[in-house]
């Protein structure tokens, strides 16, 4: 059975999006879910098309490198979809994620991205003067 990937709706754009990424299928992800016209909206600026897409993705690799993803929120109305996440990874993680989507014909249109790594503290949870 195949779908015609331009009438998906908002939430099934997403699934795919998320099952993709956990999948490291990110150039599939693209190619599949970002318009060639998509405009991202990250703390560092304005990211313009597929390629924005990939350079934003190629930030965050290095940023958490492996990291494990936590989707703590789904929602999806009409065209409209948000995410809040959380990941972790050796050495740092992020516990603010979240993420909106505006889709048309299947695809993510425009994006907003926001989240901070922090490092993890290499003491185990113990405050600076080793209580706690």
């Amino acid at each position: 059975m195949t779908q015609d990937l331009r009438a998906r709706s908002a939430t099934e754009v997403l699934d795919d999006h998320l099952k993709l990424s956990a999948e490291n299928r990110f150039e599939e992800d693209i190619e599949r879910n970002v318009s060639p016209d998509c405009v991202v909206l990250e703390r560092r600026g304005v990211f313009r098309g597929r390629e924005g897409a990939r350079e934003l993705a190629r930030f965050l690799a290095e940023e958490i490198p492996d990291a494990r993803y936590t989707y703590t929120c789904r929602l999806a109305e009409g065209r409209v979809a948000f995410l809040e996440w959380s990941a972790e990874a050796a050495h740092s993680r992020i516990r603010d994620g979240a993420d909106s989507y505006v889709v048309e014909n299947g695809w993510i249109v425009a994006q907003t991205i926001h989240y901070t790594v922090e490092p993890k503290d290499p003491g185990g949870g113990r405050s600076r003067n080793g209580k706690g």
